[in-house]
């Protein structure tokens, strides 16, 4: 009965509890846990890793802040059933980099969602904040240093930054306001943790002071120790 209740009190308050319904009103495909009635909550995207979807890292928000709205956005690629990507990995190159039109067209697309869901969920771009995993750390970076305005902070989970952003990016007031997260595991085979070092140099000759993590003996996945830090930072800058 006190189940019942509290399952009542969920739907008048107006949250839409949605883990296994795809919404698709937006300009990509997503899962949300909003209160569709509040406004100027926080709003957290994640955003998968390469050949993952939009399931993989929507249960971290259980162990983040419970009063803010959560997306988690599928990649535009599909590769096979259930299995999506952000872009085509460049061929014969050393270090992991992406073909640049495939960037741009999911970076057009990312914002153009951003942008959506903000409106969509009354709240400032000051209080949006992408979560990014791999691919998804890349694109997280990729989208805020082109349009820092477009949001508050990003969280960068062992991703790297691609030298196609690197040769554009320069310092600006706009930019050295964006609030960032690294995290990074130091026995990371896929997305070597030297990727997170070099991002933390570049970014600050943009003005910026990211928030840097690193985790002893951790690979290519978040840790628990990661995903703390992570709630931690995220009550910190939204607050």
């Amino acid at each position: 009965m006190l189940k019942f209740f509290a399952a009542l009190l969920l739907v008048c308050s107006g949250w839409v509890q949605a883990q296994d319904a795809l919404q698709t009103d937006l300009p990509l495909s997503y899962l949300a846990e909003v209160n569709t009635q509040a406004r100027d909550k926080p709003l957290v995207i994640f955003m998968h890793g390469y050949g993952s979807n939009e399931q993989d890292l929507f249960g971290i928000k259980n162990a983040l802040p419970g009063d803010y709205n959560y997306l988690s956005v599928r990649a535009p690629v599909q590769l096979r059933p259930g299995a999506y990507q952000w872009f085509t990995q460049k061929p014969n190159t050393a270090q992991y980099d992406g073909v640049t039109i495939d960037l741009k067209r999911s970076g057009e697309l990312l914002s153009r969602f951003i942008k959506a869901a903000a409106e969509k969920y009354h709240t400032q771009s000051s209080q949006v904040f992408l979560v990014g995993f791999s691919q998804g750390a890349i694109m997280s970076y990729e989208v805020a240093l082109r349009h820092p305005e477009s949001v508050g902070g990003i969280a960068a989970l062992s991703g790297r930054l691609l030298p196609v952003l690197r040769s554009e990016l320069k310092a600006s007031p706009t930019l050295a306001g964006l609030n960032v997260f690294i995290a990074h595991g130091t026995a990371d085979a896929r997305l070597p943790f030297s990727g997170a070092k070099d991002a933390r140099t570049f970014i600050e000759t943009l003005g910026i002071t990211p928030e840097f993590h690193s985790y002893s003996g951790v690979g290519h996945t978040i840790s628990e120790a990661e995903i703390d830090d992570l709630d931690a930072w995220l009550k910190k800058v939204a607050g």
